[in-house]
């Protein structure tokens, strides 16, 4: 048992992270042009226009910096995943970033666009992450020498 949970928090880790650089490289047009297939935004400024969808009470140049915010955040939380830095932290940010997202995607969208995407199960994955004792294969990892 105590086996498997060490391979499924890296799992988690793993799975988090690169579910948070994907957006970014399609929102910074690395995964393709805006209309091609599996691409969503293709573009910062079409980013910035989704981002607005979210926050409609804000600006348009308010959306952009929080959409700045947000992928800075996004990228942050996703290395820290990957290379096993301050789990715990990075685990709680991206449950709050995640829980977010999905409240906004459920009032402006409606209920079912952030279970399409699996936001809600993001932010639940995260608090799971978040509540695990020990991060083994990571910078965290404290070796027993006894």
């Amino acid at each position: 048992m105590k086996n498997t949970l060490q391979i499924a928090q890296l799992y988690f880790r793993f799975a988090l992270g690169i579910g948070f650089l994907l957006p970014v490289a399609d929102r910074l047009g690395f995964l393709g042009a805006p209309g091609q297939n599996s691409v969503s935004w293709g573009s910062w400024d079409n980013f910035v226009v989704y981002t607005n969808t979210l926050m409609p009470y804000l600006s348009r140049p308010l959306a952009g910096v929080m959409g700045f915010l947000a992928t800075v955040c996004e990228v942050c939380i996703a290395i820290m995943f990957m290379v096993g830095f301050k789990i715990r932290t990075a685990a709680y940010a991206s449950f709050a970033l995640t829980f977010t997202f999905a409240v906004c995607m459920t009032l402006f969208l409606g209920v079912k666009a952030p279970f399409s995407y699996s936001v809600w199960a993001d932010s639940a994955a995260s608090l799971m992450l978040a509540s695990i004792t020990t991060y083994r294969w990571s910078l965290d990892f404290k070796y027993d020498e006894s």
